[in-house]
Formats: structure tokens, sequence, C-alpha cells
């Protein structure tokens, strides 16, 4: 077993874990991708070494820009149905991308949950987690850039409130 200090130091690894909503339009490039994330964790403190990966819409799976992204961060990319995403009782819900997409929120959502389904991770041969709560980082925010064809919605989830206890 590991010595108090290494252990106090895993789970407070642990707790730093966050999650990326993203939503984009078709063709938006991971370029632009890349840097929203960069900027966003660089205006908020956060460490682009603390994401656990990308959450975003379904309909999404094969957009060009968020597989590359995710391939070359080494991420996964988890994806939820507008039904399940609109279920999700967000801060900043919009009519416009519930009228485009079937649901208020995808970066919201998406984040919220993925950050929420960390409670099937097992931490240690000898431990499981067993209680999970999301903390709402970074709302969303739209990106940009003049000439360059695309936009990238970013919103940012962390997971909370880890109980850490060993397996009989």
């Amino acid at each position: 077993m590991s010595n108090p200090d290494e252990l106090s130091k895993e789970i407070h690894q642990l707790q730093q874990v966050l999650w990326v909503g993203i939503g984009c339009k078709r063709g938006t490039s991971w370029q632009l991708i890349d840097w929203a994330i960069e900027k966003v964790f660089r205006e908020n403190q956060l460490f682009p070494s603390a994401i656990a990966g990308i959450a975003t819409i379904d309909t999404k799976a094969s957009e060009v820009g968020l597989v590359k992204l995710c391939r070359l961060r080494n991420l996964p990319l988890k994806t939820f149905s507008a039904k399940i995403l609109s279920s999700v009782c967000v801060p900043n819900p919009a009519t416009i991308t519930d009228d485009k997409v079937g649901t208020p929120s995808v970066a919201e959502a998406a984040a919220m949950l993925a950050a929420s389904q960390l409670t099937s991770l097992t931490v240690f041969p000898f431990t499981n987690i067993e209680e999970l709560r999301v903390k709402f980082l970074v709302p969303k925010q739209i990106f940009q850039i003049q000439g360059q064809s695309g936009a990238v919605t970013l919103a940012v989830a962390q997971a909370l409130n880890i109980s850490i206890t060993k397996i009989p």
C-alpha cells in the first residue's frame, strides 16, 4: 500500500480531472479548438494536463477537427445524444442551439455529463469511487478567428467530492 502522502497526492490529482465540453460548426479546424482550449485554460488558471477528455454531441463524433485534436492530445472523445444533453439543466441554454441540434446546450451539458460519469472509474485495485459531484468551472464561451472558418463553443466541468474507500 502507498504511504499516506502519496495516496493524498493521487487523490488530489484525481480531483483535478477536467472535462472540456465542445460545440462547433462543421469544418472547424483542430487548431481553432486547440487555441480556444489554451486560451480558456490560461485565463482561468487551469492546467491543460488535468484534462481528462473532450465531450460533445454524438453528431460530432466524426467531426474532423475534434477527432484530430483528440488524437494529437491523446484524449478520449465522449459523446452524448441530444436527448440526454437536453435533460441537463445548464446556466446558459440557447434557443438557437436547440433549434439546430435538438438541445439547448452542447458544450455545458456535455462537460457536466462527462465529469459526472467518472463514477465508473476504479482508482486503485483496492479502492473505488463512492460519490462524485460536478463543479461547473467555466461557462460556455464562443471563439472564432477572423479569416479562419468555423467556430467553437467551449465549457469546462470538474469532478468533485471523491470519496475513496477500501474494497473488502
